[in-house]
């Protein structure tokens, strides 16, 4: 579209805030490292689930979360930017809700806890002022449209949402406007924790001197052209970009043209090699704008940084990697300092990639406290503590579940000092709510290791352990978690030969369990995922973590959701390249295993894993395999035919495909390598394999 000039007019007066307010932070993660989800979204599970479609509800502690940056400024007779707060908290699963709610003249807490597809395709809903949209987890979508906020709308927050595929077919299309969320003459808007792609246009357009703007926590993915602001002869925007993921994109990342003061840090943005998609340029000074620039990433990125002449850019602290082209700052324009309107704090630029490729989009739990630091839990919880050197209640993991009252009613957190635990650790059946979590600032500073098999003979000779009982850590009981620490099966495969081989790290055998934040080391067998016993569910929430093996490591019958995680290939114990990432054993009717927004990789050689084989125990031929892979990077490693027949059953009777895979080993359609449809995949979200349960830290 043509960008629009009118006349320009004067700037409105502001007041910087004297306080600092709750401010967008990551969800899953904080800059210190600490991986303690947010509980509030945690209110609209099962139970918002289960109410009618747009019912009301008391406001959550959340819905009072106020923005940070520009967004946060007293001005033009609004005091920050706090959406829906004084109003009425709604659940909405329909498109007709949903606008219903939106457009109205009251201020409205309003919850999307479905995929909600707009009719017609492009369809841009005109959200009034003192509204918030947020997602229920990360169940909330928009799919063929999104959102308008136009002149004079304002305290708008559009959150925790997947607003995705209003695509047309035409890459750089002029004719379609299908955004996700355009601004004309809006103010004090907060865009944070949104996973945006796939649309006809752009993604995010703010224009006609839409200000006091902050976009935060963002992904934005699979577009021509992600930001766009302008279309304006008016210098007055005060904007805020903040912590977005920007990738594979190919302009306006952003434009950013006569804005007066245009906030830019800690965002990453990435041109990934060898894919279809190649950057023109990335950050873009426009105009008349006054740009500050700080600790920001850029990956691979043409012409990373660019300004006009006319424009003024100051860069402070950014990380340059394999970029090429224009690298540009100066200008004219008056020195500004952030700190005169709001309070901030900047993560380390080397530190930006994996801060935000674990933090940013839709969580299933969102929270921050006034600190502007993820909260933790909303009641409080038992606590044990254990260190080795006997500073703790206990010197070993397992004395500490074995405190953990039977039946237990409540959260009971068992904090690991950092070191190495050699011990097998198993939380039995009848002791529910048990959080096993590493207390040092990274997952590698408390380990639990130790090295059974299978074929090893236990101690007391009544036979060998099995693959289930060589575990280190099992968890057999409901709403278990593991958080912040490395559970490791160092069994040393090259010196056994003589025995089975199979060598758990970790088991589940439960339900409602959550792994976050943790890193799970083996070679055959790492990650066993069950439930208690066949006609059982057992959902498993991975995230944020990374998974490590060669040989069926991820397997089992569970419902397994493995999200924004890295699962990194190994080679065998002989230095051969070979081996299968998946196993499922999936019951038929259920869900198996989904790989979502993750990486797979690997020092291993190219063109030697498989994604996966259907693994049927015992010749059963009641179970139905599921695996998933969908908007997950897949290295080289990975065959072009990357399903495998296993036990003599046929890959192709059960249920293995991909979806909007890249990298090296992605593949497109075929006979050997099914992928889903649009239409399909929409039935295939992280939301449909959890269903009623969403993950929380209480």
């Amino acid at each position: 579209m043509s960008e629009h000039r009118s006349k320009s007019t004067a700037k409105p007066r502001h007041r910087r805030r004297k306080t600092a307010l709750a401010v967008g932070v990551p969800l899953a993660l904080t800059a210190a490292g600490s991986l303690a989800y947010g509980t509030d979204l945690g209110l609209f599970g099962a139970d918002a689930q289960a109410r009618a479609s747009a019912a009301t509800a008391a406001a959550p502690a959340w819905a009072t979360a106020s923005a940070d940056g520009f967004a946060s400024v007293d001005a033009l007779g609004q005091n920050g930017t706090y959406g829906g707060r004084d109003g009425k908290t709604v659940t909405v699963k329909t498109l007709a809700d949903l606008e219903k709610y939106a457009t109205a003249a009251e201020p409205y807490v309003i919850v999307v806890a479905a995929t909600i597809t707009m009719d017609p395709v492009g369809k841009e809903i005109k959200v009034q002022s003192n509204k918030t949209i947020v997602g229920s987890g990360t169940s909330g979508h928009i799919v063929g449209g999104g959102f308008f906020l136009g002149q004079g709308v304002h305290n708008v927050i559009i959150r925790n949402l997947t607003i995705r595929d209003a695509y047309q077919g035409v890459w750089n299309d002029k004719e379609h406007d299908f955004d996700a969320i355009q601004m004309d003459g809006a103010h004090h808007v907060w865009i944070d924790h949104n996973d945006l792609r796939h649309m006809a246009d752009g993604l995010i357009d703010s224009r006609k001197d839409t200000t006091y703007l902050t976009v935060s926590w963002n992904k934005l993915s699979q577009e021509n052209k992600a930001f766009g602001i302008g279309w304006t002869e008016n210098t007055t925007a005060d904007i805020t970009i903040h912590h977005n993921w920007i990738r594979e994109t190919e302009q306006r990342n952003p434009s950013t043209d006569n804005v007066a003061h245009a906030h830019l840090y800690n965002n990453f943005l990435e041109d990934v090699a060898g894919t279809d998609i190649k950057s023109s340029y990335g950050n873009y000074s426009r105009g008349k704008t006054n740009m500050l620039l700080e600790n920001s990433y850029f990956q691979g990125l043409t012409n990373p940084v660019v300004r006009d002449a006319t424009a003024t850019l100051v860069q402070r602290g950014n990380v340059f990697s394999g970029t090429t082209g224009k690298n540009e700052s100066g200008g004219t324009g008056a020195a500004w300092d952030p700190r005169t309107y709001y309070a901030y704090t900047l993560d380390k630029a080397a530190d930006v990639p994996a801060l935000l490729k674990a933090g940013v989009g839709p969580r299933t739990s969102i929270g921050t406290t006034a600190a502007g630091t993820a909260s933790t839990t909303a009641a409080a919880a038992t606590t044990l503590t254990v260190a080795a050197d006997g500073s703790g209640q206990y010197r070993t993991v397992q004395a500490a579940v074995d405190a953990v009252p039977a039946n237990n009613p409540s959260r009971v957190v068992i904090s690991v000092k950092p070191g190495a635990y050699r011990e097998v650790v198993k939380v039995p059946a009848n002791k529910p709510h048990v959080t096993i979590q590493g207390s040092g600032a990274s997952r590698k500073d408390t380990t639990i290791v130790y090295g059974n098999a299978a074929g090893m003979t236990k101690p007391d000779g009544s036979g060998t352990y099995g693959t289930p009982g060589s575990a280190t850590v099992s968890v057999q009981s409901d709403d278990s978690q593991v958080r912040n620490l490395t559970v490791t099966n160092d069994f040393d495969e090259s010196k056994h030969q003589d025995i089975a081989g199979q060598a758990v790290a970790l088991l589940t055998q439960a339900d409602r369990i959550v792994l976050d934040g943790v890193i799970v080391n083996g070679d055959q067998d790492t990650l066993e995922l069950e439930t208690a016993a066949k006609d059982k569910l057992g959902r498993v929430y991975i995230a944020d973590s990374y998974i490590t093996g060669n040989v069926d490591f991820v397997f089992g019958r569970a419902t397994v959701v493995v999200d924004k995680s890295v699962i990194t290939l190994k080679k065998r114990w002989n230095g051969t390249s070979a081996g299968y990432v998946t196993a499922p054993s999936t019951p038929s009717g259920r869900k198996g295993i989904l790989i979502n927004r993750s990486t797979v990789n690997g020092d291993v050689t190219a063109g030697s894993f498989h994604l996966g084989r259907n693994w049927h125990p015992g010749g059963d031929t009641t179970v139905d395999p599921q695996t998933t892979v969908r908007g997950t990077t897949l290295s080289a490693a990975i065959k072009s035919t990357p399903w495998s027949d296993m036990g003599g059953f046929s890959w192709k009777e059960d249920r293995f495909a991909e979806y909007q895979n890249t990298g090296a080993g992605a593949g497109s359609a075929s006979g050997d390598r099914p992928q889903l449809t649009a239409a399909q995949a929409a039935d295939q979200e992280v939301a449909d394999w959890l269903g009623d349960w969403t993950p929380t830290a209480s």
